[in-house]
């Protein structure tokens, strides 16, 4: 698998990467140490104790990284969840959590299939 069948995979946006980033080899490292990222692991610790402001941070930061890899789905979500979370828990936040659950997983499941093939 390439980086770029990976990406289209996904449902991301390659050309707006390698936009952003001009060259493949910068995007396959920023990609693969997404896998290593904590801010997933923060979201849902947050949610799960209900800490409103950390659970707020850390989507903030999963939606700024997507948006500059280009992770259009969970850039996608997790901008909608960060809104749903900028002054506190909002009704719409419980769904727009349950994607963005959705969308990392597919994202990672996509990552690590490339990264097996590397």
């Amino acid at each position: 698998m390439t980086l770029q069948e990976c990406y289209a995979g996904m449902g991301a946006d390659y050309q707006e990467a390698v936009g952003r980033l001009r060259s493949e080899r910068l995007i396959q490292k920023f990609a693969l140490k997404f896998l290593d990222d904590g801010s997933y692991k923060l979201l849902v610790d947050s949610v799960e104790s209900g800490n409103w402001p950390e659970a707020f941070r850390a989507a903030h930061t999963i939606k700024g990284v997507c948006q500059n890899l280009s992770f259009t789905p969970l850039a996608e979500s997790s901008s909608a969840l960060t809104e749903a979370l900028r002054n506190g828990k909002s009704p719409e936040a419980d769904a727009l959590y349950l994607q963005v659950q959705k969308d990392y997983a597919m994202i990672v499941e996509h990552l690590k299939a490339f990264q097996a093939t590397l």
